[in-house]
């Protein structure tokens, strides 16, 4: 059996990169996505789903040294449930419960720039090389 999760919003907070014992890099990102729409009484409702997100290797290195707060990625990975409850990690905030989705990242794409920086670029690390000749790809 095999699942995937896509994700695309923006970083709630600075990445936090740490090392293993063993040496391996991981980077911890917060990620925010939300919705927008218009409920059955015709009042605008806003959604917001936070994912903490385990990015290792080579790609939590490269998260760390260029993702900041507020920019927008699209993370590829899988779920990675409570052990305890096998759903979503439940927990007690000051404005009452709430619960956040753990994701561990195979693939990590930077969508855009946060408005600090200016502009829009696109790009991705998934810890591989990128095939030769992409740039004369005319989209």
């Amino acid at each position: 059996m095999y699942h995937t999760i896509i994700i695309v919003g923006n970083l709630g907070r600075d990445p936090e990169m740490r090392y293993t014992p063993s040496g391996q890099a991981v980077t911890n990102l917060s990620v925010a996505t939300s919705r927008q729409y218009t409920g059955s009484d015709g009042q605008q409702v806003k959604e917001t789903i936070w994912f903490r997100v385990s990015v290792w290797g080579k790609q939590a290195e490269t998260c760390s040294q260029y993702l900041r707060k507020g920019r927008s990625v699209l993370i590829e990975g899988r779920l990675v449930p409570d052990p305890k409850t096998g759903g979503p990690r439940i927990w007690q905030g000051q404005n009452g419960p709430g619960a956040s989705y753990e994701v561990s990242a195979n693939t990590v794409r930077f969508l855009g720039r946060s408005e600090e920086e200016g502009g829009f670029q696109a790009g991705s690390y998934s810890g591989a090389p990128a095939p030769a000749g992409d740039e004369d790809i005319p989209f």
